[in-house]
């Protein structure tokens, strides 16, 4: 029985084998979408506990689970945000005496590269989302065009007319080469040619 079929089956080996695989991946990923060390965790534990929900959804047929993963780690990463922008309305509602510090962001600091993490966060901001999803998954994450497309849940047409898109934006807001010296990924394969920096790297990131 192939990976794929166990992890349909519920295997719970599979899935501790599958956890290790990827789990670096997944944190790598939501790391570079929220900037934020302890949501990044938050995302990780999400990310499977929704993938162990919709195990009976895997297609028997197929390579890696890995964009499957970073599909589901965006959507966790997206939900993530919505509530902390919620919890940030009501705290920004409440009278200032009663406003706490928030030392999360601390959190950051144990990164080395915090400051071209910001830097790079900055200008990503300035980007669609659905921009900046793609960015993250080819650019970051290492995905071709196929695999972002799989993890989207979009055509892969799509995929390339969105990170042509951010290219061109980013090219015009900034000229940081952490952002643009990484190669256009190619159909099929599953990398980006060429030496990528991610803007944070608290862990090996292991391609499957």
């Amino acid at each position: 029985m192939n990976e794929r079929a166990r992890i349909r089956a519920g295997d719970p080996v599979a899935f501790g084998q599958l956890f290790d695989q990827c789990a670096r991946s997944v944190y790598n990923h939501a790391f570079r979408l929220t900037g934020n060390w302890s949501t990044a965790e938050d995302v990780v534990a999400l990310t499977f506990l929704e993938a162990w929900r919709l195990r009976a959804k895997v297609d028997l047929d197929g390579g890696s689970l890995r964009p499957w993963l970073l599909g589901i780690a965006t959507n966790a990463a997206r939900n993530t945000a919505r509530a902390a922008r919620r919890h940030e309305g009501a705290i920004a509602r409440l009278p200032r005496d009663e406003v706490m510090p928030d030392f999360a962001d601390e959190l950051v600091g144990r990164i080395d590269d915090t400051e071209r993490l910001a830097a790079a966060r900055e200008a990503l901001a300035a980007l669609r989302r659905s921009e900046r999803e793609v960015f993250a998954l080819c650019v970051w994450a290492g995905l071709d065009y196929a695999g972002a497309a799989q993890a989207l849940g979009i055509p892969v047409g799509t995929v390339r007319s969105r990170l042509a898109r951010a290219r061109r934006k980013l090219q015009k807001l900034t000229q940081t080469p952490l952002l643009m010296k990484n190669r256009e990924p190619r159909l099929g394969c599953g990398q980006v040619e060429g030496g990528r920096t991610p803007a944070a790297r608290p862990t090996q990131e292991e391609t499957r």
